[in-house]
C-alpha cells in the first residue's frame, strides 16, 4: 500500500529544492501519516546549492516526527555536518545518491539516462518537474541558426536539448516546467521563443532524432482551464504567485504537460480571497539593526550615523518637496531607537502568527540566517529616510522624491529622477501587501529589498527572503551568505509547489 501511493519525482535544475520540496511535503489525502510524493533525484549542478538539496534529502528520508534530533543539533551549531551524516550512515548515503552533483549537457547523456531509470524502479505514476536555466531560450530559434559556427556546441543549447531527451527516454505522464516570465516576450530572428518551446513540448522528439515520434502532451495552465492551444497566448501558462497566497508578487511560467494517452483534464490552482502580506511572513521576526559597512561599529555610531540625517538643510530649513510631515515623523522614530538596543543577529525563535503550519517546526530551538548585511553610512540615511517615507505615503520613494543631500552620486542619477531609468533604485518592501519579486539579484545588494520598518533600517535577511520564498523555517542553506540569497533567489516557492503537487497528484489518482 504505502509503495503504491508514494509517487516519484524527477526534478531537473533543482536549485536548493523549492519545487522539490513542495511536491515532497504534500500528504496523501487518503493515507494522511504518508507524504503523497518523494524526490526520487534531484540534479543541480551548483555546489553549494547541492550540498542545501542533500541536507534536505537528508531530512525527508525520516518521517516528519521521526526526525533525528542530532538534525537539529546541527542546525544550532552543536555537532558539525560531518557528524550528523556520520552518525546517520543509512540516510545520509541515501541522500547523497538522490541528490546528485551533475552539470545536464556535459554529463555523458546515457549516465544521466541509467541513474533516473534506477531512480524510477519501473514506477509508472511519477513527475518530472523543473526548467533549465532562462539562457537556454535564445537558442530555441533553431530554424535560421543551425547554421551558425559552433552552434551545435553552445552549452545552453543542449540544456534544453536534455531536458527534450528525457521526456523522449522516460515518457513521464505528467511534467511541469517553470521558467520566467520574461520568456514570452523574448525574440529570436524576429520570432517568438515561447512558441518554438511550447511546440517542442508538446512534441518532443521533432527536435532530437527519435524512435518515439508518436510520444506527443497535451499542455495545460495552472492558471486558467482547459487545453492550452498552441496558436494561444502564451501569456496564459503564467501564474501569479500573490493570487494563491504566496506573499511575493511572484510572476512565472508553469507549462503542465499531460502524455497524450492519458485522458484527464487537470484542476486549475484555487486563488485566495485575501493576499499574504509581508508583515504576514516576517513580522514576527525579531528586530535587528544593520551593520556599518566601514569604520567602526556599534549602536551608539548606528545611531549617529542616522541622527546626522537631522542637520541636513533639507530637514533643518525648509524641507524642500514638502517633506514636513515626513521630517515630523522621521524624528519620532528617531526618539523611539534612542530607547533601544539592537543587536546585528537573532537566533530568537518563536511560533510565526501566519502559516503557522507551514513555517513552524514546535523542535527549532534557533532561528537560521537571521543576520542583517553591513552598508556604507550614506546609504543607511537614504535606507532610513525610504522606509519613513514608506510609512508615511504607503509607496515606496522614487529618486525624485529623494532630497539633494541623500541622492547617491552615480553617474546617471539625473535619468533616475527623471525616471528614465534606474527611478527605484532604493525599493521599500510595504509592510501591507506582497513583497516585490525576490530574486538572485539579492545576492548583490539590498536596495529593491528594504525592510519596511525604518526602526531596523536595513535590507531584508535571508531568513526574511526565504520566508518571502514560503521556505519552512528548519529549512537549512548551505555555503555562504552571498550563495545563500541567491539560492533563495532562484528557487521556486515551496508552498506554491505544494499547490501545483496537489493538482498533479489528482490527475496521478486518476490515472489508471
Amino acid at each position: 500500500m504505502k509503495d503504491s501511493i508514494i509517487h516519484p519525482v524527477i526534478d531537473l535544475f533543482a536549485g536548493p529544492g523549492g519545487l522539490g520540496e513542495g511536491f515532497a511535503s504534500l500528504l496523501h489525502p487518503r493515507t494522511p501519516d504518508l507524504y503523497a510524493f518523494k524526490t526520487a533525484i534531484s540534479i543541480e549542478k551548483d555546489m553549494f546549492s547541492h550540498q542545501t538539496l542533500k541536507l534536505r534529502h537528508f531530512y525527508r528520508e525520516f518521517q516528519s516526527n521521526a526526525v533525528p534530533d542530532d538534525y537539529y543539533h546541527y542546525l544550532e551549531n552543536r555537532i558539525t555536518l560531518e557528524e550528523l551524516y556520520k552518525r546517520h550512515p543509512v540516510e545520509s548515503a541515501q541522500a547523497d545518491h538522490t541528490a546528485w552533483l551533475c552539470t545536464l549537457g556535459e554529463t555523458p547523456h546515457e549516465d544521466v539516462k541509467k541513474r533516473i531509470i534506477e531512480a524510477l524502479n519501473y514506477q509508472n505514476k511519477w513527475v518530472l518537474v523543473g526548467g533549465p536555466p532562462c539562457q537556454a531560450y535564445s537558442l530555441v530559434g533553431r530554424s535560421r541558426m543551425k547554421g551558425q559556427e559552433n552552434f551545435e556546441n553552445d552549452p545552453r543549447h543542449f540544456l534544453y536539448r536534455e531536458y527534450l531527451r528525457i521526456l523522449i527516454d522516460h515518457k513521464p505522464p505528467i511534467f511541469v516546467m517553470e521558467n520566467v516570465k520574461g520568456l514570452i516576450s523574448s525574440k529570436i530572428q524576429g520570432k517568438y521563443v515561447i512558441n518554438d518551446i511550447l511546440r517542442d513540448l508538446s512534441n518532443p522528439s521533432s527536435i532530437i532524432d527519435s524512435k518515439s515520434s508518436d510520444l506527443e502532451y497535451k499542455l495545460y495552465s495552472l492558471s486558467q482551464p482547459g487545453i492550452m492551444n498552441l496558436t494561444g497566448d502564451p501569456s496564459d501558462f503564467v501564474v501569479k504567485a500573490e493570487e494563491y497566497g504566496i506573499p511575493q508578487a511572484r510572476h512565472r511560467i508553469f507549462i503542465l504537460g499531460i502524455r497524450s494517452d492519458i485522458d484527464i483534464v487537470p484542476k486549475v490552482l484555487e486563488k485566495v480571497n485575501l493576499r499574504t502580506t509581508v508583515r504576514d511572513a516576517i513580522g514576527n521576526l525579531p528586530e535587528i539593526r544593520s551593520g556599518i559597512s566601514k569604520g567602526l561599529d556599534n549602536n551608539s555610531i548606528w545611531l549617529e550615523t542616522l541622527t546626522a540625517m537631522t542637520q541636513q538643510s533639507w530637514f533643518k530649513y525648509g524641507r524642500e518637496n514638502g517633506l514636513t510631515i515626513l521630517a515630523d515623523h522621521i524624528e519620532m522614530i528617531l526618539e523611539s531607537i534612542k530607547e533601544q538596543i539592537l543587536e546585528k543577529d537573532s537566533t530568537i525563535y518563536s511560533q510565526p502568527d501566519h502559516f503557522m503550519d507551514w513555517f513552524y517546526d514546535e523542535r527549532l530551538k534557533t532561528l537560521l540566517s537571521h543576520e542583517a548585511r553591513s552598508h556604507m553610512k550614506s546609504d543607511l540615511q537614504r535606507y532610513f529616510f525610504s522606509a519613513a517615507f514608506a510609512q508615511v505615503y504607503n509607496i515606496s520613494p522614487k529618486l525624485s522624491d529623494f532630497p539633494k543631500e541623500l541622492l547617491p552620486a552615480h553617474k546617471n542619477i539625473t535619468d533616475g529622477i527623471s525616471g528614465k531609468k534606474f527611478s527605484d533604485r532604493f525599493r521599500v518592501q510595504l509592510s501591507n501587501t506582497p513583497s516585490t519579486t525576490i530574486t538572485s539579484h539579492i545576492s548583490k545588494d539590498g536596495h529593491y529589498y528594504i525592510h519596511y520598518d525604518p526602526i531596523q533600517c536595513r535590507s531584508l535577511t535571508v531568513r526574511e527572503a526565504a520566508r518571502l520564498q514560503t521556505f519552512p523555517d528548519n529549512y537549512k542553506f548551505e555555503g555562504n551568505r552571498t550563495s545563500q540569497y541567491h539560492q533563495v533567489g532562484n528557487a521556486v516557492p515551496p508552498l506554491l509547489a505544494n499547490k501545483i503537487a496537489a493538482v498533479v497528484l489528482d490527475i496521478l489518482e486518476r490515472m489508471e
